[in-house]
């Protein structure tokens, strides 16, 4: 279908489609920008975009999510300084590109992982246009260096100072697996993630309760984060123990050191949520991604009473534990089930919402899926 729209917009077949996925982060939250671990997967859901090189240096953009929008500009008028709107993401990352961009584009996407579910579109919208640029214009850069290139356009283009773990999981995940990655070197471990052979399932409870982390929040914490460190004379919060943080208490503020607490602690629970799946182990995941939904609430102050509820309903209706995923101020969270369990706490997580007056939310599955790809061209 999309190569069809493509042709019916455009006028002619699009050169290369390509797809890339949102994610889950099963643990390790906010850590990535301060070079730590963290543990996503890709997801089932993903973007897809067909692409066009041009003979002249115009950009043509436009969404299946927003028929009849055509945006416009040209190679030589990309600028960070700009205002824009979604587009951002894609300009981005073709600014990201620089001189290896060598023409004009026509590019069409459709975007099939849910806005501001914490799941992670706008990774997923640079790495599908990264992907399908590294490829037509031979750029020959490595998986690692597409992610850094797109964290740098979202950084540096979009305005939005996040780290490194969306995009290098979007590239880099396989099936099956969840992305043992280490934020300072991107190297990767794969870890398998089979719930199902447990009789298991991982519900993503959105709770729609949309977030736009643009707006400070985020950045507010990861500035937080960096005065921390510098305080501590370290590079990064992850060379930091929990032993070294407790005895330099007194060199932080108070909400320093609250944010500190949980960078350091949910690093440490990557590493133990890393070994207990590899024992199948799974009472003991459940218990620390409980941990860490705690851990962001209390100290980094990032839940909101829908994503707490969503957890606390989870619990009461014997999933082994959930927490919150993504950025926060609402969005997605987790909890881990038996699959006869599922559909009770579904029920029940509804009827909770329904009472307090919330947003009924949405419910989905996802297997481990594959990262980002050229499908065709």
């Amino acid at each position: 279908m999309l190569r069809s729209d493509f042709t019916a917009l455009f006028g002619q077949a699009p050169e290369i489609i390509s797809e890339a996925p949102g994610r889950v982060n099963l643990i390790g939250e906010h850590v990535d920008y301060c070079d730590g671990f963290v543990m996503p997967f890709a997801i089932n859901d993903r973007t897809y975009a067909a692409i066009n090189r041009r003979s002249d240096r115009k950009i043509r953009i436009s969404s299946l999510q927003r028929p009849g929008q055509l945006f416009e500009t040209t190679l030589d008028e990309l600028s960070p300084d700009k205002s824009g709107d979604w587009e951002r993401y894609i300009l981005g990352v073709i600014w990201a590109f620089g001189d290896r961009v060598t023409t004009g584009l026509d590019i069409l996407v459709d975007g099939r992982v849910a806005l501001g579910a914490g799941l992670s579109s706008s990774a997923a919208l640079e790495c599908s246009i990264a992907i399908s640029l590294n490829n037509l214009f031979a750029a020959e850069l490595s998986l690692p260096a597409l992610a850094r290139l797109a964290q740098r356009s979202e950084n540096e283009y979009v305005g939005m100072p996040c780290g490194i773990m969306d995009q290098s999981v979007s590239l880099m995940a396989q099936a099956g697996n969840a992305l043992l990655l280490d934020c300072r070197d991107l190297s990767t471990e794969q870890i398998p993630f089979d719930l199902a052979s447990s009789g298991l399932e991982l519900l993503i409870i959105d709770t729609r309760a949309h977030h736009a982390l643009v707006d400070g929040g985020y950045a507010e914490r990861r500035a937080s984060c960096e005065s921390a460190a510098k305080k501590l004379g370290i590079k990064a919060l992850r060379d930091c123990s929990i032993a070294q943080l407790e005895s330099s208490r007194d060199e932080l503020t108070e909400l320093e050191y609250k944010r500190a607490e949980h960078v350091v602690n949910d690093i440490a629970r990557v590493h133990k949520c890393v070994e207990n799946l590899k024992r199948a182990d799974f009472k003991t995941v459940g218990e620390i991604l409980t941990q860490s939904h705690a851990s962001l609430r209390d100290l980094f102050e990032i839940s909101c009473p829908e994503l707490d509820l969503a957890v606390a309903t989870s619990l009461a209706n014997k999933s082994l534990g959930g927490r919150m995923i993504g950025g926060g101020f609402g969005g997605s969270a987790i909890a881990l089930f038996e699959l006869s369990d599922i559909e009770p706490a579904k029920q029940a997580i509804s009827k909770a919402f329904l009472e307090a007056g919330f947003t009924e939310p949405r419910f989905f599955t996802s297997l481990p899926s594959s990262g980002a790809a050229v499908i065709s061209g």
